[in-house]
């Protein structure tokens, strides 16, 4: 069985209301659900505090799964909500049923591309020496050969640059750069229950993850970056009325 695991708090710091905000007429958190709905996932979970979320998940045929407060704050670590989120999803379904995957899905993170969340899932499944599949962008504007820190209002290198080869003021001089957008994220159920030997930061992600290159997203956390989840929406097909992944249903 492929499981989908959609999480999402009430409350947000940094841009609140940021997974029941509309975009497109939709709220944010409810394109997770549309493609799991589209995709290769059987059963679909939903650990959220907000009633929203767990609405739209009701709506989608989505199991709550009620987060308690210690893991809704601004301190909770997502790998104890996937740790919760685990423990319930195996009581539902008893120890008799196999998990082949387990497709997390943010309610911060619209731009899902189903084909290849379902190319993921594929992928994964043939490789029985790797823990999960993610996509990537490749952001070599964000190189760490340009990132900066400050320090008492000086601007400093983020990382030692003598570590680094080939530096230079040219984008891509020391390789391309690749960060996990955290759109596409599949699993196997090893990597919660085998959570501490997981790789930084994202301890979820298990010791070997495969790759699934995506053209541009994240999970957004900053105003400007609804804009651009806009736009990548708009190129990938949806309309305030129309969803892309339909034309396969």
């Amino acid at each position: 069985m492929n499981i989908g695991l959609v999480i999402g708090k009430k409350t947000s710091t940094g841009t609140p209301g940021k997974n029941i905000r509309e975009i497109l007429g939709r709220p944010s958190a409810e394109y997770a659900f549309i493609a799991a709905k589209y995709s290769k996932i059987d059963r679909v979970f939903v650990s959220t505090d907000c009633p929203t979320i767990s609405e739209i998940g009701r709506s989608y045929g989505a199991d709550i799964i009620d987060r308690p407060h210690h893991l809704a704050t601004p301190d909770s670590l997502t790998e104890d909500v996937l740790i919760h989120a685990h423990t319930h999803i195996r009581q539902v379904l008893g120890d008799g049923v196999e998990i082949n995957s387990i497709s997390l899905l943010f309610a911060n993170n619209p731009a899902i591309h189903v084909e290849r969340l379902n190319e993921a899932i594929d992928k994964l499944s043939s490789d029985r020496e790797a823990d999960s599949c993610f996509s990537v962008s490749k952001y070599d504007m964000f190189s760490p050969v340009r990132a900066r820190k400050i320090e008492n209002e000086e601007i400093k290198p983020f990382v030692d640059l003598d570590l680094l080869d080939n530096v230079s003021s040219i984008r891509d001089s020391s390789g391309s750069v690749y960060f996990c957008d955290l759109a596409i994220q599949v699993m196997k159920e090893r990597c919660f229950t085998d959570m501490d030997s997981g790789q930084l930061p994202f301890k979820w992600q298990g010791k070997k993850s495969l790759a699934i290159e995506n053209d541009f997203g994240f999970d957004i956390d900053s105003e400007w970056q609804f804009i651009v989840i806009e736009y990548w929406l708009k190129k990938h097909g949806f309309t305030n009325d129309e969803i892309p992944w339909k034309i396969n249903d």
